[in-house]
């Protein structure tokens, strides 16, 4: 299965550029990262200074040196037990601003980037793939933060005070117990390697987890799997994902105690030596016993940080697997950019030119990533040219509309019009403008688009009206609906605009959605509206009224017009016939008629029975 198929990949590298791009993510939070670096120093010269009094408090008993010595030490231990408590307090403080904060950018950084990207990017990426980038990776980065990062200054600064302050106590003790690091160091490397490639592949069975889950539980999703009788069959493949990251779980969970557990027991080891060489040391007079017990409580000091820094690779190289996979998305750069000097529309009523057009749909390569597809490697298809030299005019104010085969390259040519993709040579000019040349915002204010599936959000009625323009007044939202013929249904609803129409709009008949997406478009008022079979799959009684709310929604605009049926076109100024990515004949209604062509194929073969 795919999952299996990823979880075979070779090991990879996480390099120095993830490290330095994290850096860059970290920089705006120079000031909180200052302030969480003073906290930790802090924090950890408490944390030697303490074992060094309570040596004072030994000696000060064993030498007699007066109650009143033993009384002032431990009230300063407790001076600095209080004190390291707030210190902790505001460590986490400072940890969880920097954490939360970055996950803020990344989230938004991610959410913006893939906004920018064309749509050949959605027609391949899982949408689960995508939300598991916005939720666990960016999630996973964060602990980087709010963790491990904190932990490793204390420890790292706390590690070389504690054996500086060692050494003056006593050189021997300090040698014995630092001949034991290697133990420390060289399993963590191999672990936390080991722990990088289980994060990689724990995070690509998630987001195949969840790609199961948004498809399978949307309302057409489940009906499908209901349609053909397949619950079990889906059952069997996500319990085989979960399975698999429960197993990963496991044998993470069992790798990190088991390191964690080796290293606990050689610090415990190293502490009985330090009793056993320390307590020989003062027991010949060479070191005081107070010292012998503060190199005892020291030495917990030293072990401490060096196991959490040993555990520390492993986290730092989880984390760093989440920053990879987040950089990941946005390194993939949009195929479709708007320039620097765009320019806008003209204004006024626009004209529509395609001038030998030639396009080929972009690979794989070029608009998707292996991972958000759940393959090992990206399809290499693509570059196949599926348009050959088109060319039309549609005068401002004219009705054209493209009618041929299914997969004639029809939609493309819709597609290229909003430039939601771009030409590979000739141009699409609005007004005389190429649309490449414009500025998003006033391509999108200029060009409106109702397709056959007429998609909505999971919003309410107003909501998704007001999508087109936030700021329409009430008047104008039951204007759109009452040219959209709509009006009479939405007033006779309990909730009214308020009503929630369902994910994507199933809520709604299939004619009543087609109606709102049409209402929508009204009330963005462009002036050139293309229409991709909006009336393709809707019976002769909702055909009847989308046809009324389209001839509202084409009156005085430049219209490009998809269509299968007879009644969508036969009033068009001009028809153009689409075959092969071509056009082969054009003209009005009776015109192709009467030259007998594949025009009057189609109109005797399709367009009687149904018109």
């Amino acid at each position: 299965m795919r999952g299996a198929m990823l979880a075979n990949e070779p090991r990879q590298k996480i390099g120095r550029e993830t490290v330095r791009r994290v850096w860059d993510f970290a920089s705006p939070h120079r000031r909180s990262l200052t302030a969480l670096l003073v906290v930790t120093v802090a924090s950890a010269v408490i944390a030697v200074l303490t074992p060094l009094l309570a040596g004072r408090v030994i000696d000060a008993v064993i030498n007699r040196s007066g109650l009143r010595t033993v009384v002032v030490v431990a009230l300063v231990i407790a001076g600095l037990s209080v004190i390291d408590a707030g210190l902790s307090l505001a460590e986490r403080w400072q940890a969880s601003r920097i954490g939360e904060g970055l996950i803020l950018d990344l989230r938004r950084a991610v959410f913006t980037h893939v906004q920018r990207m064309p749509v050949a990017f959605f027609t391949r990426t899982r949408t689960g793939a995508l939300v598991s980038r916005l939720n666990n990776d960016v999630i996973g980065a964060q602990r980087a933060f709010t963790s491990t990062l904190s932990g490793l200054v204390t420890n790292v600064i706390q590690l070389v005070l504690t054996a500086v302050v060692m050494a003056t106590l006593s050189w021997q003790v300090t040698i014995l117990s630092l001949v034991l690091l290697p133990v420390f160091v060289i399993p963590a490397r191999r672990v936390g390697s080991r722990m990088a490639d289980l994060q990689r592949e724990a995070s690509g069975l998630n987001a195949g987890m969840v790609t199961q889950m948004t498809e399978r539980f949307s309302a057409p999703g489940a009906t499908l799997v209901k349609l053909f009788g397949r619950p079990d069959v889906e059952e069997r493949e996500f319990s085989a994902r979960a399975a698999r990251v429960r197993d990963i779980g496991v044998r993470t969970a069992m790798a990190t105690r088991v390191f964690l557990t080796a290293l606990t027991l050689v610090s415990a080891l190293a502490q009985a030596l330090v009793y056993g060489l320390g307590g020989y040391l003062a027991y010949t007079g060479q070191i005081q016993a107070g010292a012998v017990v503060s190199l005892a409580l020291l030495l917990t000091r030293l072990y401490g940080p060096l196991t959490a820094l040993a555990s520390a690779r492993v986290d730092v190289m989880t984390a760093l697997v989440s920053f990879e996979r987040v950089f990941e998305v946005l390194d993939l750069a949009p195929t479709i950019t708007e320039k620097p000097d765009a320019v806008d529309v003209p204004a006024g009523p626009l004209s529509v030119e395609l001038r030998d057009v030639r396009f080929s749909y972009p690979s794989a390569s070029s608009v998707s990533l292996a991972s958000l597809e759940e393959v090992s490697v990206l399809d290499t298809r693509g570059g196949e040219e599926v348009l050959h030299g088109i060319s039309l005019v549609a005068q401002p104010g004219q009705l054209v509309a493209l009618v041929g085969s299914s997969g004639a390259g029809k939609s493309t040519l819709a597609s290229l019009l909003a430039r939601l993709y771009d030409v590979d040579s000739g141009a699409v000019l609005l007004g005389g403008v190429d649309v490449r040349d414009v500025g998003f915002d006033s391509l999108r204010s200029a060009v409106g688009v109702v397709t056959q599936d007429g998609h909505l959000f999971h919003d309410t009625l107003e909501a998704n009206l007001r999508y087109a323009d936030p700021d329409a007044t009430d008047e104008q939202l039951w204007s759109a609906l009452r040219r959209a013929r709509l009006e009479p249904l939405v007033r006779s609803l309990p909730d009214g605009m308020a009503t929630l129409v369902g994910e994507r709009g199933y809520r709604l008949s299939g004619g009543e959605r087609q109606r709102l997406t049409i209402a929508r478009l009204l009330l963005a008022q462009p002036r050139v509206v293309v229409l991709d079979e909006a009336t393709a799959h809707l019976d002769s009684e909702s055909e009847h009224a989308v046809q009324e709310a389209l001839t509202a929604a084409l009156e005085g605009r430049t219209a490009i017009v998809i269509a299968h049926r007879l009644t969508t076109i036969r009033d068009a100024d001009v028809i153009c016939v689409v075959e092969d990515g071509r056009i082969v004949e054009r003209g009005d209604h009776d015109e192709l008629l009467a030259a007998r062509g594949r025009y009057a194929e189609l109109y005797e073969g399709v367009f009687e029975t149904t018109g």
